[in-house]
């Protein structure tokens, strides 16, 4: 999913004249003769269920192709070697990889998989979290998810169609295969495998993170897990009540130019609450915002909401619930991001919002195998468990039980934008409350961290901080045994230099807090510099 997002930056990016088998185990690996090789002869190397397509040593300077979003080809800060594959453990599976492996004299001994976004298909996305983790010194290494697809929206899903070994390709097993594939492949190269290996991804790819930890608990030593799509069945039924309740009946769709009377009404009222008057809420829970405040008196006008409108808006923050027990299916959207860009016009509110996409092709193609399914005839009582019982199991990585990775020595890092309108943060708090209960709090907190970044949209963007390296953070957690802290982030304009590993100064620093802290204003000092703020208890 977070391709939607990137792509609503793809304008301001095109600027930039830039240049479950399985079949190789780690104890595989481990007994292998240390050879190395160059990039070249890596073309000839035979490794179970693989086939390398193509090998490219790429110099300081070259441009690497990203082909997603519009983002043109951007300049490598190092030189690495590039290595293409096409991995099938199973028959029918097609999975292809890629592993971007630095100079000899340039690597840091480590080994970070990355995670795609939506419903996969491409190498694009991933490539834009594998450029700075590769010029930091790690093999970095990504897979399509085990189909080709619709990388620019990651909205079609007509690929899984009557096709389980594809599902379950992309459910669980892609990023897998691809692991075991690159650490075979970083051992053929460097004559050692990798000393620490990590996985980080957002938004579908903090699913596949998820998922990593719950179902393969030892292909890791840390995980970042952003905006995590973990519960994918109860997800896509949320964005089909955003479907139902706000745009099926055109009366209820709350047109764009109203969206800034919401959010600026909410500011009116909340803003302040935590001692900054900066148009972002540290934490939106706090506020007790009516929708009834704006509702017209009489004719519809641009500075007022109709009563449908304003049914609509309850229902979106409140989430979807069953018709007929009220049971609250999915938690809702908090206030405060409604007229944020990338937010609810591009996911919830617009006229061709992505809730209405996403929902409408999990639905035709994984749950019922009905291509011209009708979305209208979606049932609140009955489909969430349908999709829930046939695809759970699956592509759900909600399973609160992390004991095995826990045991494992595994340390996991959560962290969710407030202002993120594709997946709500509720959830990941909610699913982050569940494995502090199932194992308990101290437990818990010996290996896990969650981070709610205010202001921040769907994995990027948005009015407040929004970028940070949070693989530095897990890698000294797992190094060094430092717990994470206080993490500075950092908000730059335009908001794509910190997205692409580009030089830049920030215009602002905040810290953000270990959930459930939050940051407060000393009182004193610039409000755009990260210290004077201290993270606080609620």
């Amino acid at each position: 999913m977070i391709q939607a997002s990137f792509r609503a930056l793809a304008v301001s990016c095109t600027a930039l004249a830039l240049a479950s088998c399985t079949p190789t185990t780690q104890s595989d690996v481990a007994d292998a003769a240390p050879v190395q090789r160059t990039c070249e002869s890596l073309a000839g190397v035979a490794l179970p269920n693989a086939t390398i397509t193509e090998v490219a040593a790429l110099t300081q300077g070259q441009s690497q192709p990203i082909d997603a979003f519009g983002i043109p080809p951007l300049p490598t800060a190092a030189a690495y070697c590039r290595v293409n594959a096409t991995l099938t453990p199973r028959e029918g599976s097609s999975i292809r990889v890629e592993v971007w492996l630095p100079a000899r004299e340039a690597w840091n001994g480590k080994f970070v998989a990355n995670g795609n976004g939506g419903y996969g298909g491409g190498l694009g996305g991933p490539r834009l979290t594998m450029r700075p983790a590769l010029h930091r010194g790690y093999v970095a290494a990504a897979s399509d998810m085990g189909h080709q697809g619709d990388g620019a929206s990651g909205e079609d899903a007509s690929w899984a169609l009557n096709n389980p070994i594809a599902i379950e390709d992309y459910g669980y097993r892609a990023n897998h295969e691809m692991t075991q594939f690159a650490r075979a492949l970083i051992r053929e190269y460097y004559g050692e495998g990798p000393r620490r290996s990590y996985f980080q991804g957002c938004s579908d790819g903090g699913r596949e993170a998820l998922m990593e930890a719950q179902r393969y608990p030892d292909d890791f030593d840390g995980i970042i897990a952003g905006a995590p799509a973990n519960a994918w069945p109860g997800l896509m039924a949320s964005m089909m009540w955003t479907n139902h309740v706000a745009h099926i009946d055109a009366a209820t769709r709350i047109p764009d130019d109203k969206l800034a009377l919401i959010q600026n009404a909410v500011m009116a009222q909340c803003d302040e609450l935590d001692g900054v008057a900066d148009g972002v809420l540290e934490d939106p829970r706090r506020c007790n915002f009516n929708p009834a405040s704006l509702q017209c008196r009489g004719r519809d006008r641009a500075d007022c909401l109709t009563a449908p409108q304003i049914g609509a808006l309850r229902a979106l923050y409140q989430g979807p619930r069953d018709p007929q027990t009220g049971a609250q299916i999915f938690p809702g959207y908090p206030v405060g991001g409604e007229a944020t860009p990338n937010a609810w016009p591009l996911w919830l509110t617009g006229e061709n919002a992505q809730h209405i996409g996403f929902p409408r092709s999990f639905f035709r193609n994984f749950v019922f195998n009905e291509p011209n399914w009708d979305p209208a005839s979606f049932d609140f009582s009955r489909d969430p468990q349908i999709g829930d019982r046939l695809m759970g199991d699956i592509v759900g990585s909600d399973n609160p039980d992390l004991s095995a990775f826990n045991a494992s020595g595994g340390k996991l890092i959560l962290y969710h934008g407030w202002n993120d309108a594709a997946i709500t943060p509720l959830a990941t708090i909610q699913y982050y409350d569940a494995v502090r209960e199932t194992l308990g709090g101290d437990a818990a907190d010996a290996f896990t961290r969650l981070y709610m970044v205010p202001g921040m949209s769907h994995c990027l963007g948005g009015p407040g901080v929004n970028s940070f390296d949070m693989l530095s953070v897990l890698d000294a957690w797992v190094e060094r045994g430092e717990a994470p802290q206080r993490v500075v982030a950092a908000r730059y304009e335009p908001e794509y230099l910190g997205v692409l590993d580009l030089p830049a100064q920030p215009v602002r620093t905040r810290p953000i807090c270990p959930y459930p802290q939050t940051a407060h204003y000393n009182g004193s000092g610039d409000t755009d510099d990260a210290a004077n703020f201290t993270c606080r208890a609620p």
